[in-house]
Parts: C-alpha cells; sequence; structure tokens
C-alpha cells in the first residue's frame, strides 16, 4: 500500500530560472529603479548584477544604464515576455523607441533556463548575449558558470574570448534607496 501512495507523488520540480536585461537612457535611474520594484512584485527574490554604464551602439545618444535580472518564475517564457512589453509600456516605452533609439526602458528576456525558440517574436536565448557587452558582462558576473544553451560554452568563457576592443562601459555604484 505505501509503495503505491509514494509511486503518485510528483517530486518538487525547480522553477525555470529567466535573465532579463535591462537598460535605460532616458531617466535611467528613475526606470532603472521602476523595473526593478515592479519585477520584485510580480517575480518575487531577484538577482542583479552591478549596473554598467555604457554608450549607446548603433546610434548617437545618452549613455545607457544596463544590469542583468535573475528571477524563478512558473509563467511561460510567452507570459514573460507580455509582463515585461506591460512593464515597459507603464515606464513610457512608446511604438516609436525602437533598437537603435533612445528609450526611458528596455526589458529583453535573454534567457529562460535552457528554452530555445527560434519564433522572431519571442528569440531565446537573445543574440544580444554574444553580440553586446553590456548583456554578456553582467550575464557572466551572475550567471558566469552556466552554459549558453546553443553554443554550449559558459558566460565566462564568452566574456573572456568577446571582443573589448571598442566597448566603452564601466561598472558604476548606483543607488538602489
Amino acid at each position: 500500500m505505501m509503495l503505491a501512495l509514494l509511486s503518485n507523488v510528483v517530486p518538487n520540480r525547480r522553477m525555470p530560472t529567466v535573465f532579463i536585461s535591462i537598460g535605460s537612457n532616458i531617466e535611467r535611474d528613475k526606470h532603472i529603479h521602476s523595473a526593478i520594484a515592479t519585477l520584485r512584485t510580480k517575480f518575487g527574490a531577484l538577482r542583479l548584477s552591478s549596473v554598467y554604464e555604457a554608450d549607446a551602439v548603433g546610434f548617437s545618444g545618452e549613455p545607457f544604464l544596463n544590469l542583468i535580472v535573475a528571477f524563478d518564475t512558473k509563467e511561460s517564457p510567452a507570459t514573460v515576455d507580455l509582463m515585461l512589453d506591460a512593464i515597459e509600456k507603464k515606464n513610457g516605452r512608446t511604438t516609436e523607441q525602437k533598437k537603435f533609439h533612445p528609450r526611458t526602458l528596455d526589458l529583453d528576456m535573454v534567457l529562460y533556463d535552457d528554452f530555445i525558440s527560434e519564433d522572431p517574436n519571442l528569440e531565446v536565448p537573445r543574440p544580444e548575449i554574444t553580440r553586446y557587452a553590456f548583456v554578456l558582462e553582467p550575464l557572466a558576473e551572475i550567471a558566469g558558470e552556466l552554459k549558453h544553451p546553443v553554443l554550449d560554452k559558459s558566460y565566462n568563457q564568452l566574456w573572456e574570448n568577446f571582443d573589448k576592443r571598442g566597448v566603452i562601459q564601466q561598472r558604476i555604484p548606483f543607488e538602489w534607496d
């Protein structure tokens, strides 16, 4: 009888870990604080990288503040993505604030555990991980030993081998209040 009962027990499964890239170059402190507060409300405990200041890439503009945030969630990748869009809109992000333009807030799900999607509306892992120092350096800081689900290299390895020539970025102190 005991064996039958135990066979029906489902082991506790670990929730997926999500990594979000956060960036802002319009009222940067305000929008970073707002994003973190909203993410904490929606997802609970967060792991934060340091904050990095980086020159705008692909256009002339004010420098960005960037960081990576990680959290565990039961939500699906599509649901998390919709929640990120809503947080961006709540912070004044408009359709005119596209890639390579100034932005109040940019939230990108760069990883969702080992999930791989080539859907153009939900590309995970994001190619920005290996393209931009402002994504890879803070990701290596908080998840350095994890491996990229496609490249099978750790984020520390990817950062070590990243071509840093021309990268203008620095870790900065940030007041979290």
